[in-house]
């Protein structure tokens, strides 16, 4: 196997042999409730290392950071109150939240919580932007693995899709208008960062999960998708 082939970017989300069968299963495997949480932490990681960085956030993180800086509350808070409100607009959507929605919302947040006030504030710029690199890695990587475990999307996720399903409006222009939006309220209303590991993070991260999925589809069993 090359190394271009091993690289090659996923189109879907790959089945593997730590992958739930059902998405909405309450007594999912060991194993894979394992891999889930894993893959959430190190996802956290990242987001948390991205925001230490501090040359710009995750749109999402844009909104909660700039939440944060108007309630005095942590980032880490202000990201479960987010997950939560965007929950409470999968009702109208009919969504239904797995047990994958529920340890995302919880996790990743308490990642960013434990980690942020651990990590170094970079000395230079071009610092920063390695801190920032390597935070955007680790999300991309954590958002490969925790996908495969197959137990539901992620608050933000499933909202997106739940839109989608409703309007009929192609996905990428419906994460496309979420994500502009948050980011607009987040750095132009509330103030939370914006800047280059921001553009950093919209350039990077899909080919970054693409080659992740790719590799959990290779080495991690069966080459069936979910669709």
């Amino acid at each position: 196997m090359g190394l271009l082939e091993v690289l090659r970017p996923a189109k879907e989300v790959p089945t593997t042999i730590w992958s739930a069968e059902d998405p909405l299963t309450v007594k999912p495997r060991t194993k894979t409730l394992v891999i889930l949480i894993i893959g959430l932490w190190v996802f956290g990681t990242g987001d948390a290392i991205l925001i230490a960085a501090g040359i710009g956030n995750t749109p999402w993180t844009v909104l909660a950071e700039g939440i944060a800086i108007n309630i005095d509350w942590s980032v880490g808070q202000t990201t479960f109150l987010v997950s939560v409100l965007v929950l409470l607009l999968w009702i109208p959507l009919k969504e239904k939240p797995g047990i994958g929605t529920i340890l995302n919302a919880i996790i990743i947040a308490a990642a960013i919580e434990v980690m942020v006030p651990k990590l170094p504030t970079p000395g230079n710029h071009y610092l920063a932007i390695a801190q920032a690199l390597l935070g955007i890695v680790l999300v991309g990587i954590g958002s490969g693995i925790y996908l495969t475990a197959n137990l539901g999307p992620g608050p933000r996720d499933g909202w997106m899709t739940g839109l989608q399903r409703v309007s009929g409006i192609p996905i990428a222009r419906v994460r496309g208008a979420i994500e502009i939006t948050v980011l607009a309220i987040g750095w132009l209303v509330l103030g939370g960062t914006f800047g280059l590991g921001t553009i950093m993070f919209a350039v990077l991260i899909g080919p970054i999960v693409a080659i992740c999925l790719n590799l959990a589809g290779r080495f991690g069993g069966p080459g069936e998708v979910h669709g």
